[in-house]
Parts: structure tokens; sequence; C-alpha cells
């Protein structure tokens, strides 16, 4: 069976082969294409993804799949281009697919596949994030001046809160009416279910349950070897994942345990280098404000962009890792620090109460939308559940065994390859 996958970034094996850099994005799905390749043998797949505006197509093959550059702006994703149903047509007619799965629907493209293809009744929709949902819970309970507020850099590149929040808005509608195009849906929680079965009541949904990076299957965090006191966040460069809630948490933390220190992965929004002040956006200017005010430059590390063994590393080493944002689906972190037994701090929101069980994290009420008071309690919360997390010491087993057995379960690669290739024969 002829399958065309239609993803957000170039897959590491082809950008090895084009020489090209590899993106640190959606490493599961790389993963799921090894497992693919070697295990089902009755699929022939090819992959689409976007390159730049200025490029030409790209078309070639390598380690038995094909593969086929569509050209798109993917920094200003909340822009429709009808061009993109040209490249996609020119695709769909080279490769002639019997199934088209689109991973995602952040991206115009997944609309554009969808009406070049024109088969609802062979086409699968997976669900990552839900855009036109996220854009209510963009501003995560920050103060109005802040989302008000534009910065010198702001100004110049457009891009203030207000505005990011609307960009997220139209960039729910392209993904609205992809959902409503498609004959199926996959997905893996209770929150996306919802929300695609209201968009679309017609769409037949089907639970696929992801395969996380390789790297993450083998280890486990033990205290013994753990930075006691350290905190951990996977990522935190807008608001949604609910940084500034965790700055907000940690005098009550730094109270009780004064060498307490938080760790945060991927891009840092502090000022640093030349003509900083001229580059900071305003969501980084309040988290730059808390910092000061909270007494917490030395007790914060910004990591950068890290490799999955890199973050791996991180998850063992930490006391405890944190999810608060204001919205999820079902963060892929959340599962990798759950797989690798590491004691979980998180808000239930979202899907996220589909991924983990209340005894096994120490979990709280997350975002809901309430105005009055909601960002006091959700950072209140957050403090209690890092404070008892690490007075428990060692005995956080008890729950980090359940979560990691659970993990173990829903992101078993050999069964969710299996019911892939299942559904795949069922559709195409």
């Amino acid at each position: 069976m002829r399958v065309l996958w239609v993803c957000n970034i170039m897959l590491p094996v082809i950008a090895r082969a084009l020489g090209r850099d590899c993106s640190n994005k959606e490493g599961w799905l790389a993963g799921l294409l090894d497992n693919l390749m070697a295990k089902a043998s009755q699929v022939e797949l090819g992959v689409a993804f976007p390159v730049g505006l200025g490029e030409e197509m790209l078309r070639g093959e390598t380690s038995g799949v094909r593969y086929y550059g569509f050209r798109e702006n993917t920094k200003k994703p909340e822009n429709y281009d009808p061009g993109l149903e040209r490249d996609m047509q020119e695709i769909m007619q080279d490769f002639r697919p019997e199934l088209l799965h689109c991973f995602g629907t952040e991206y115009p493209h997944t609309l554009a596949a969808v009406r070049a293809y024109g088969k609802p009744r062979n086409t699968l929709i997976g669900i990552q994030g839900l855009c036109a949902v996220y854009a209510d819970a963009y501003m995560a309970n920050m103060p109005r001046e802040i989302c008000r507020m534009i910065t010198f850099r702001d100004c110049v590149k457009r891009d203030g809160l207000l505005r990011q929040q609307e960009k997220f808005r139209r960039r729910g509608q392209w993904e609205q009416e992809a959902v409503r195009l498609t004959g199926h849906v996959a997905g893996r929680t209770d929150w996306d279910r919802y929300w695609t079965a209201k968009w679309n009541p017609t769409a037949q949904y089907h639970v696929l349950q992801e395969t996380l990076r390789p790297v993450f299957y083998q280890g486990q965090w033990r205290f013994e070897n753990c930075r006691r006191h350290s905190i951990f966040m996977s990522q935190g460069d807008y608001p949604i994942k609910g940084l500034h809630y965790m700055l907000e948490a940690m005098p009550a933390v730094l109270e009780k345990y004064p060498d307490a220190h938080l760790f945060v992965a991927g891009n840092c929004l502090l000022r640093k280098g030349f003509a900083a002040g001229l580059k900071i956006s305003a969501y980084g200017k309040y988290l730059e404000k808390q910092i000061k005010e909270y007494g917490l430059a030395e007790h914060i590390t910004f990591l950068g962009s890290l490799t999955g063994e890199q973050m791996k590393e991180q998850y063992l080493r930490c006391n405890t890792y944190v999810c608060v944002s204001s919205i999820e689906n079902s963060p892929n972190s959340l599962g990798e620090a759950m797989l690798l037994g590491v004691p979980v701090a998180a808000g239930l929101t979202g899907g996220i109460g589909s991924m983990i069980a209340p005894d096994e994290g120490w979990l709280f009420p997350g975002f809901s939308g309430e105005e009055s008071g909601e960002r006091k309690r959700i950072s209140t919360a957050l403090g209690q559940s890092v404070l008892e997390v690490f007075a428990q010491g060692d005995q956080v087993v008890e729950r980090t065994e359940k979560a990691r057995i659970h993990a173990r379960r829903t992101h078993d690669g050999e069964n969710n390859l299996m019911q892939l290739v299942e559904l795949y024969g069922q559709l195409s």
C-alpha cells in the first residue's frame, strides 16, 4: 500500500542524504519511520515536508523512502498560500498515494494536502496540538499590561503577544477546515477527541499512541543519582509553556530549600550579547522582571537547544520534572519523563489527564481560563507539588514506578506500529 506522510519538518534520514542540518523537533517521527521501514514491508512510503519559498521543489529517494519537498513559508504559518495546493497536487500525481496521513494541523500545508488529495475516506489527520484551542490559553494568566506590552523587537517584527495570539487564531481557521474535510482523525486523549468531534462529528476517531525517541526507552531515574532540589522544564520560550508560573512558585520552594535550582531547556528569551535590549520580546522582559523581583538569577540556568541524549541526561539528573503549560494535548516531554521514571509535577489541563494518573505524579488543577486569582492559584499549587516531591526523597519511587509502567504501555513501539499498520490496511 502506498502511504504519503505530510510532516512539519524534513526528517533526519532525508536531511542527511541531502547534506542538510537535522532538526531536534519531532524526533519521535524519525523513530516511527525507522520502525515502519524495518518491519512493515507492505507499506510503500512517501514523505512530504516543507522547504523554503525560494527553493525548488525536492524529489528523490533514500533508504527506501520517496521524499518530496514542497514550498512553504513556515515562519508565517498564519498565512494560507494557494500555491501550496499546486505543489501538493504535483506530489499526489507523482506518488499516487492510496492513503494520506498528515502529522499535525498546526501548519496550512495540512489543509493544502487534504484539499489536493480530495479523498476524505482515505485521509487520516494525526492530532498533535490544536492552535484554535491554544489561542484561548495563549496568555496563560499573565498581567494585562504585559499582554499589551510591545518592545522594540516586537514592533520591528510585528510580533507582540496579542499579535502572536491572533496568529494562533488564524492558524486555527486552516486547522478546523482541514479537520472538517477529513474522514479520519488519529488522537491520544479525551481532549483531542472532544475538539475534533466538535469540528467534524462525521470523522471516525482512532486511538494511535506515539512511540517516542529510542533513547528514552533505556535508563531509569534514581534518587541517589539526581541533583537534590533541582527542577527541570523542557521548554519556556512562549507563554503557553508556563515558565512564569514556575518563576512565581520559586520563592516558596527556596524558602524551604535555599539550594533549589531551575534548569530550562530550549530557547532563552533573556537579554544577552550586543544590543540585547533591542532584541528582547515582551514575554522575555516579563521573565526578566520576575527573575529580578524574586532574586532568582543564581537559581536558574537556561540550557539552550538539547539533543535527545542531552535531554535524557537532564531528566535523569533532576529531582523533579515540571509541566505547567496553560494548555497541552499530550506533551512528549511528559511521556519521556514518565518512561525514565522521573518524578513529575504537572498541571491538569488539556489532555494531560489522559497521560498520567493521580497516583503516578504530583498533579494539580491547571489553567481553566478564570481571570481572578488563577495565576496565583496555579503557581502556589505548583510550588506545593515541587515541595512534596523534594520532601519525599527516595520514597517518590512508589509513584514514579507506576508512571514508568504506564508509559511503557502507552509508548510501546511494537504495539503502536502494529496498530498503525492495521489502520493503514483498513483505510487504504
